[in-house]
């Protein structure tokens, strides 16, 4: 008999939590990473513009130099195709702003074009899984430039400025490598081995599901590192340690698994469980070609329409109340599209609590800034780092040193008078969270719970195909180890799936007991695996023993 207790019935219309909504994290264990990066891809450009006395092309470098804010978490072979895409994607945005800015003044055109951009980049950002900021440094450059006067013959030499800072936001993001090579891959394999040991401690099935999660993502940062080198090797064991101890917690010591992470740190040696033989699979793995971005942005079209209709509504709404500047609603609205309805409902909590802090702290910095064009450089700079600093911690954190840093930027061509600009500011974030997420709702996702059921179907047949060739006398190690790797990785997209589903309004009653038993059948086929191969590489090891 099952021990899956029925699930109770869901109610079609959920309700949008409060609490902990505005509760403080701790702090991402890089948060100083993207903050430094900022500020060493930031200052340089913007104190020559100084140099020069041409602030008034400040946005234009800023364009390129906030590009330094991605991919921090990916391995450098990886991280170096990543920032050229997003160089690319930052001056290709920036170029059709620039170009439609020169050809029209028409408002109600720029904000549709400007809408328009905004769901694409949400589309990509989210099909590339490109990471933090996402899309919205994306929508806040391009949407600024719609606004900024432009002639046709003035844009390439302002595409020029932002490509050429896009490249010295490269360099940046890259130099680290020079020091640590191998560091996002040790960062990745320590987390696993952190969250395996929570599981091991507490036992619980989100502790669980978070472990699965951490070391599907460490074999794809492993995967995606490059040249198999000795570290590398080294690290792939130390995840199947994890998985092991995913498999038996009971039979595992969470003080190792948390003394072997923070071994990790540093250029150390990597810690060296005892040998397993082989490690099957990955090559494997290495050779199974990519998902076509096609694809992956097909199960994104609701969310892309989401953001255009809203940024479209936000942008006319501003329009409509005579605020100067409508990009900044559409950028409000542009920022709460999340996986699901009741994700973005919290991201707009936040992003309000956030703004309305941060012209707060805007109107306090307000008399330094003007205290010359190198003071308003240098406060801007140090909002910038304050931003990636916090946030980490909670969106309205960051949103409180983002907030003052936006206001800023909009004075480089001149000193503006202050209470218009927080007047302006106010107004365009109530707009454009209300209206943002009044799209939200009307424009449903009834896709969500159509992937649960394609999701489940994928979970099913690689368990039944794992436990056939666990059935087998002798099956293949390699076949089997392959299949396992399948089953983790549907295990793990199924859990993404129910839990996109779950937080979205207007969804029939999910599967919840027929998910709820694909996990537990799912994971206990993976430890009756991961133990059979223990057996098998135990034996191997002592047959080789002299």
């Amino acid at each position: 008999m099952s021990s899956t207790q029925p699930a109770p019935a869901q109610p079609r219309l959920r309700r949008l939590p409060l609490a902990g909504v505005l509760r403080l994290g701790r702090p991402s264990d890089i948060w100083f990473k993207p903050a430094l990066s900022v500020v060493a891809a930031v200052a340089p450009p913007n104190l020559t513009l100084l140099a020069l006395d041409r602030l008034d092309l400040a946005m234009y470098t800023m364009a390129g130099s906030l590009c330094a804010l991605y991919a921090h978490n990916r391995p450098y072979a990886a991280r170096a195709r990543a920032l050229a895409w997003v160089v690319l994607g930052m001056v290709g945005g920036l170029a059709v702003s620039l170009v439609t800015a020169s050809l029209t003044t028409d408002a109600a055109v720029l904000v549709a074009v400007g809408a328009l951009l905004a769901a694409v980049q949400k589309a990509l950002c989210d099909a590339t899984r490109v990471g933090p900021p996402g899309n919205v440094v994306l929508t806040f450059i391009t949407s600024a430039s719609l606004f900024a006067p432009q002639t046709l013959a003035q844009v390439p030499g302002h595409l020029a400025l932002a490509l050429a800072a896009g490249a010295w936001a490269w360099i940046i993001g890259m130099a680290p490598g020079l020091v640590r090579p191998h560091g996002p891959e040790r960062r990745a394999t320590a987390h696993a081995l952190n969250a395996t040991a929570t599981h091991v401690e507490q036992d619980d099935p989100r502790t669980r599901a978070a472990a699965a999660a951490a070391i599907q993502a460490a074999w794809q940062t492993l995967l995606s590192a490059g040249a198999r080198t000795a570290t590398r090797r080294a690290l792939d064991r130390l995840v199947v340690r994890a998985e092991v101890a995913l498999a038996a917690p009971a039979d595992t010591d969470p003080r190792r698994l948390r003394a072997w992470a923070r071994d990790l740190r540093g250029n150390g040696p990597v810690p060296a469980p005892a040998d397993h033989g082989e490690l099957l699979g990955v090559d494997a793995e290495l050779a199974v070609p990519a998902t076509p971005l096609w694809r992956r942005l097909g199960p994104l079209t609701p969310l892309a329409l989401r953001t255009a209709v809203g940024c479209a509504l936000a942008g006319y709404a501003s329009l409509a109340l005579g605020v100067g500047r409508p990009y900044w609603a559409l950028v409000t609205a542009a920022s709460l599209y999340q996986a699901n309805l009741t994700l973005t409902w919290s991201r707009g909590v936040q992003r309000v609590v956030g703004n309305l802090a941060g012209v707060l702290l805007f109107a306090a910095a307000v008399p330094l800034a003007h205290l010359g064009p190198a003071a308003l450089v240098l406060v801007c700079v140090a909002f910038n780092f304050g931003a990636e600093a916090l946030i980490s911690r909670n969106y309205w954190l960051g949103s409180v040193c983002v907030t003052p840093m936006a206001l800023l930027i909009t004075e480089f061509t001149g000193f503006q008078e202050p209470g218009r600009l927080i007047t302006e500011r106010i107004v365009d974030t109530l707009v454009g969270a209300l209206v943002g997420f009044g799209a939200a709702i009307v424009v449903t996702n009834r896709r969500a719970g159509n992937r649960i059921e394609g999701t489940l179907t994928a979970v099913e047949r690689a368990r039944e195909h794992t436990a056939r060739l666990l059935a087998e006398p002798h099956p293949d190690p390699r076949a089997l180890e392959n299949a396992r790797r399948a089953l983790a990785a549907h295990l793990v997209e199924l859990r993404g799936a129910f839990d996109a589903a779950a937080g979205e309004w207007w969804q029939g009653a999910l599967p919840q007991e027929r998910v709820v038993r694909a996990e537990q059948t799912g994971h206990r086929t993976l430890a009756a695996t991961v133990r059979h191969q223990e057996v098998c590489r135990s034996a191997t090891t002592e047959g080789t023993r002299p």
